[in-house]
């Protein structure tokens, strides 16, 4: 043990009590602000871990030694007031991605837009007509809000909403084929994120699942070889995260469909990513849902939070009497959405029926030109050397950008991220100051590449430019 450090059977003498503690300047004002209860129980869980600290099995195994002013009152003090702040400052909070990754899992996927805020705002603010028909005078259904709209844009009969694409499988399962048999090709038996595996949430719907073909090719006739009494509906899973390419194939939506009718089964397809719109022009390949409805699908399930743009959901989408059906399942109502969410919805589709694509921020990002983003990173990088002077060195450089989410595995837009190297950190030390920043400055995702710090400005709004120049600066000094 240093010799500055005392025994540790000493300093656990010397560590107040709650009492102390709370009869403290600093922890006095915070009871008035906060209420004595919360900071009593703050001082009890600083005393606690103090103690486990201190003690001499923790100690001995950390071989941490043990200052003597850490049991100091005033220090014990200022760890209760860190405590309670702690408590009480929001955990989940906004970042600054400058990954370049569009749809970042981790960061929240698809910003919503002004528009979709506002409304969240309206229908959080007060009362609303969630379940009330206000011109019949009685109660009403809250699945009809959104439900017009998605069957505006996807040219489906009838829509519902569940609270993620996954739950959206499951109830489309559980409503169509629990007890029976779903056919469904081998190399669509796919991962969809977290650890949920489509026969996973087969098994947990209560169907049974039918696999048919191989990983890289299936044909309409191992469908047609596989339909028997117990089958109840023929599903294709659009692998929305993967690509099989070479020696691969499977029979078309138009020639499931056909097989469907011949045998009376529904053909329900999972198209994941929920695109709306025709993205090939920004050079992304991802089926449309109004072509698979147009194919005859007699039901459509995605997430509304990836190429839609919007906010968390699960849209289940279709023929009238089949989306009715999946209505009726007890389990709608525990997968169901919340008035946020039919307001953020409501306020993206809105966006498409105006054809008004880039007040859909995801969207925006897509189809945002090279050009424009080249233009942003060299006036960025102009600002940003002349504020830093000698303590790093910039560049913008040619990259990609990804969708990410789930979404267009193999595809990315070419984009022109700013570079920095610090005088003084490495590059793994720069990302995390900026990941976790000292004052006010808001937390910035970015990424290293080449022993460089990399900033795709494709995924940071104009407005946030600031920030994350203040942000950039002090953590280079």
């Amino acid at each position: 043990m240093p010799p500055h450090s005392a025994s540790r059977a000493a300093l656990l003498r010397r560590i107040p009590s709650v009492d102390e503690l709370l009869a403290r300047p600093l922890l006095v004002t915070l009871r008035e602000k906060v209420g004595h209860e919360l900071v009593r129980d703050a001082a009890r869980d600083v005393l606690a871990a103090l103690r486990t600290e201190l003690g001499t099995e923790t100690a001995a195994r950390t071989k941490r030694s043990v200052e003597p002013h850490s049991v100091e009152i005033e220090e014990v003090e200022r760890r209760v007031a860190a405590e309670v702040e702690g408590w009480l400052h929001p955990s989940l909070g906004p970042v600054i991605n400058a990954t370049g990754v569009i749809l970042h899992t981790n960061l929240g996927r698809a910003p919503l837009s002004p528009d979709a805020l506002d409304q969240i705002r309206e229908a959080a603010a007060g009362y609303s007509n969630l379940e009330y028909d206000l011109a019949a005078g009685k109660r009403g259904k809250r699945d009809v809000h959104a439900a017009r709209l998605l069957a505006r844009v996807t040219g489906a009969e009838a829509a519902i909403v569940v609270n993620n694409n996954a739950a959206a499988v499951f109830l489309v399962l559980h409503a169509l084929a629990h007890n029976a048999e779903v056919i469904v090709s081998r190399g669509e038996l796919i991962e969809i994120g977290d650890g949920f595996r489509i026969p996973d949430i087969m098994a947990a719907s209560g169907a049974r699942l039918r696999e048919v073909g191989t990983t890289n090719r299936t044909r309409l006739a191992d469908y047609a070889r596989a339909i028997g009494p117990e089958t109840r509906l023929l599903l294709r899973v659009h692998p929305s995260n993967f690509r099989i390419t070479g020696f691969a194939g499977r029979p078309s939506l138009d020639e499931l469909v056909a097989l469907g009718r011949e045998h009376d089964l529904p053909v329900y397809e999972d198209l994941g990513s929920g695109c709306l719109t025709d993205l090939s022009s920004a050079g992304i390949d991802e089926p449309v849902v109004r072509a698979s409805c147009q194919a005859g699908a007699a039901v459509v399930s995605f997430s509304g939070d990836k190429l839609l743009g919007g906010p968390q959901a699960g849209i289940i989408a279709g023929k009238k009497e089949v989306i009715e059906r999946i209505r009726r399942n007890p389990l709608f109502r525990a997968l169901r959405v919340d008035k946020l969410t039919i307001a953020a919805l409501e306020a993206t589709l809105r966006a498409y029926l105006r054809g008004a694509l880039d007040d859909v921020p995801a969207l925006r990002m897509i189809r945002l030109p090279v050009e424009t983003i080249r233009r942003r990173a060299e006036e960025f990088v102009a600002r940003l050397a002349k504020a830093s002077g000698s303590l790093a060195e910039w560049e913008t450089i040619e990259g990609q950008s990804v969708i990410g989410g789930g979404s267009t595995p193999g595809e990315s837009l070419p984009t022109w991220p700013v570079a920095v190297r610090s005088a003084r950190h490495s590059a793994a030390a720069l990302e995390e100051r900026l990941r976790r920043p000292s004052g006010a400055h808001k937390p910035v995702v970015a990424r290293i590449e080449d022993n460089r710090l990399v900033l795709d400005l494709r995924t940071v709004f104009e407005s946030e430019e600031s920030a994350l120049a203040a942000a950039i600066i002090a953590a280079l000094e």
